[in-house]
């Protein structure tokens, strides 16, 4: 074996919950992938970018960050830059591929390389706002026309054709007209986020009562990150990224930074909190050996997918309103509640 991966081989042996590991490299892709690994004449990013892209790729090389074989890297930055790369083949022809690309460089890039790391909105943004630009300049093709030909009667009609996410183009246009690539003073009608329905209060006091009176049928993480969304509309992404660094308990009171906000958790909202407090679960397996991570994520050293938290949170609601409007005579038997973290359980990597 690579003389580099024993700190990895050394972590996978000393996981308090061995099975999991065990589990994992059972399966036939992921030892595939580890006696591939081994016999490479060197173990750095370059040779990992080389590999087929695969979930047990990116989680391998999480492993070997966390344990000091791999430097860390601003992982959705690469990501973007690779992404972009090949954003620019879907550009019809070779003028609005140049400018695609100094959109990408000058716009996108330039503001993630000020950036100490890249998030996971700015990254999904900066996609979506590429991906319409180049929509919008391959449909002025299609029209017999190019950029520096565009007038508002054609940003009229782009949006009149198609769906509400043509709006995003907004940006792309600042950025042409700052450029000075179209003419000043043509506009987009403004693309709104979080238009959607929300619970009012009454389904919000519901929601909330089922959390804290789950009876052990809701993970305590659930339950924290349920509290900060139902009762003080916080947002996944800035709950994913709450260290303990963030959370201060004291006899009488638990607070939770986010950002310049401070929110104090009186009883019984601080419950959750204080059993996790208790027990943060550090150390189980080899993806968190010291993860200072309230949510944990499935990638090694890094913390939940916000996204994966609003599924995680979505289904808790839709399972137990489902399950509340079945009729009794045919609901099954309720399962009995292990105390086990699914947060940290083996997976498909």
């Amino acid at each position: 074996m690579a003389t580099n991966l024993i700190p990895l081989a050394t972590a996978l042996k000393s996981m308090k919950r061995a099975n999991s590991g065990i589990t994992w490299i059972q399966q036939k892709h992921v030892t595939a992938f580890l006696r591939n690994l081994a016999v490479a004449p060197t173990i750095t990013h370059q040779v990992f970018d080389e590999l087929p892209d695969s979930r047990t790729r990116e989680y391998v090389r999480g492993l070997l960050i966390e344990h000091g074989v791999l430097p860390r890297r601003d992982e959705l930055h690469t990501r973007y830059e690779s992404w972009s790369a090949q954003a620019l083949d879907r550009v019809n022809n070779h003028e609005d591929r140049d400018i695609i690309r100094r959109y990408i460089r000058w716009h996108h890039l330039r503001r993630m390389n000020q950036m100490d790391e890249v998030s996971r909105g700015t990254f999904l943004r900066a996609k979506q706002q590429v991906t319409v630009a180049i929509d919008l300049l391959n449909w002025l093709a299609d029209y017999g026309t190019s950029l520096d030909g565009l007038t508002q009667a054609h940003l009229d009609l782009w949006q009149a054709e198609g769906p509400t996410t043509r709006r995003i183009a907004e940006h792309f246009l600042k950025w042409a007209i700052k450029a000075k690539a179209v003419s000043a003073g043509l506009t987009i009608l403004s693309h709104r986020r979080g238009t959607s329905a929300k619970l009012d209060k009454a389904g919000q006091d519901e929601a909330l009562n089922r959390v804290l009176h789950a009876g052990g049928q809701i993970e305590a993480r659930d339950q924290a990150a349920a509290i900060l969304v139902l009762v003080f509309g916080q947002q996944a992404e800035r709950i994913a990224q709450l260290t303990w660094e963030d959370v201060t308990v004291t006899e009488e009171l638990v607070t939770v930074q986010l950002g310049s906000i401070n929110i104090a958790l009186p009883n019984p909202l601080d419950e959750p909190w204080r059993e996790l407090a208790e027990n943060p679960a550090h150390g189980l397996t080899a993806a968190h050996p010291n993860s200072n991570w309230v949510f944990p994520g499935r990638s090694p050293g890094k913390h939940i997918n916000p996204g994966h938290l609003t599924q995680r949170l979505t289904r808790i609601f839709s399972t137990r309103r489902a399950a509340r409007n079945t009729p009794r005579t045919h609901q099954t038997r309720p399962r009995r509640h292990h105390r086990r973290d699914p947060w940290l359980l083996p997976h498909d990597y």
